[in-house]
């Protein structure tokens, strides 16, 4: 079967990732795999055509579409189903795909997929819900409500819905909101399609080496957290929680990670100079992965101002390294009620510093390895790499 995966995201199946690990696994299937991503500004080089590792990868020359400025991104994102569609009808003419996956963001690629699909009859196009846009925006003050930015997204996001066969969500939630905001769509054709990874076979860890490196205490409970550090994840707030564990010896705090909001906390880091947080940079993906396995606690952040339900990716190396989480989220997502009800994590309003730091009480008092435990067999029952593989080929029974 032939299947081809458009994306924003830069995709190598030797890595790890919720894409390039069900890529990778699709090529484990037997499957032949066709990635179109793209390759910015900021890198200078040309759009080109390769085969890398058996897999045929179309690189788009674009604007910066990643951790650049709002209007950069605003008219990459624009521009992006032209470049697409020219570079894919260059490239790919001739070849026939049975199966076409797609994510958001962005939401613009419309015609892209309309093309596909029109000059693919009977292929099935499935997209990876992972952003709602542009009501995400909207929630957090960037995109007005109503305004004609709004309108033309709201157009190209309905258009994007239609032309998908089948729509995979992350969560309960997530189905629930879209079929809910989207009455024109079938609940046969929205289901969950979750974040998932491929589990990994872990070697014995250095724990006292992993914490020496960061200067890490080894006699405290160590809570991690890791990741995007922007607007979504709701960063004052996350100030204000550690302000208020400031006074608790027995824990220590550890953010890790990159974003738009990251000179915010780093100017509190160095202005309060907290004895119980450590502020780093963005690690590469081994030695992150090596000081989470280190830590007790996974911390999940997103602003409460959201209406739309968000699943961070960041859940599943918690998971995967035997994790407990507190998540602190807006009312609507539903990765926290989840947890609590499977036995892995807490859960708290992303306003209330006093229950956040009531959760830190209770995870303290907790038996972290038993909690832990019980969300690695979560994920390997629900976020196991074979549970979205399954989710999107029970509808390519025929092929």
């Amino acid at each position: 079967m032939n299947v081809l995966f458009i994306t924003v995201s830069n995709v190598n199946i030797a890595n790890h990732g919720i894409y390039s690990d069900l890529m990778r696994y699709f090529v484990k299937q037997g499957h032949n795999l066709y990635i179109v991503s793209p390759v910015e500004r900021r890198q200078h080089k040309p759009t080109e055509y390769v085969v890398e590792n058996g897999v045929h990868c179309l690189y788009v020359k674009t604007l910066n579409i990643q951790k650049t400025n709002f209007l950069e991104k605003g008219i990459s994102t624009i521009l992006l189903e032209r470049q697409y569609c020219n570079a894919i009808k260059h490239y790919m003419k001739g070849t026939t795909f049975d199966l076409l996956l797609y994510s958001t963001p962005p939401i613009t690629f419309c015609k892209v997929i309309s093309y596909i699909k029109r000059t693919n009859p009977g292929i099935v196009s499935y997209l990876l819900l992972k952003d709602i846009f542009p009501q995400n925006s909207v929630d957090l003050g960037m995109i007005k409500h109503g305004s004609v930015l709004y309108k033309y997204f709201r157009r190209k996001e309905k258009t994007l819905y239609r032309l998908s066969d089948f729509i995979g969500c992350m969560s309960p939630a997530n189905v629930q909101y879209l079929l809910e905001h989207n009455p024109y769509l079938s609940s046969n054709n929205v289901e969950i399609a979750p974040n998932s990874v491929e589990l990994e076979q872990t070697t014995p860890l250095d724990r006292t080496a992993i914490l020496s490196q960061y200067n890490l205490p080894q006699d405290k409970t160590l809570f991690v957290y890791g990741g995007n550090l922007g607007k979504p994840q709701g960063i004052s707030f996350l100030i204000q929680c550690l302000q208020a564990c400031a006074n608790k010896a027995v824990c220590h705090f550890i953010v890790v990670g990159n974003g738009t909001e990251y000179g915010k906390l780093e100017q509190w880091y160095k202005q309060s100079a907290p004895g119980n947080v450590t502020l780093l940079k963005q690690l590469p993906k081994a030695d992150y992965d090596h000081l989470i396995r280190a830590c007790h606690v996974g911390l999940l952040f997103l602003d409460y101002r959201f209406t739309i339900p968000n699943y961070p990716s960041r859940l599943l190396p918690y998971l995967q390294y035997k994790l407990p989480v507190i998540a602190a989220t807006d009312p609507n997502s539903d990765i926290g009620t989840i947890a609590q009800a499977n036995g892995y994590g807490l859960a708290c309003p992303s306003n209330d510093v006093k229950a956040f730091t009531e959760c830190v009480d209770r995870m303290l008092q907790s038996d972290c390895k038993l909690m832990g435990e019980k969300g690695y067999q979560y994920l390997k029952e629900h976020y196991s790499i074979e549970c979205t593989y399954n989710a999107i080929m029970k509808h390519l029974d025929h092929v």
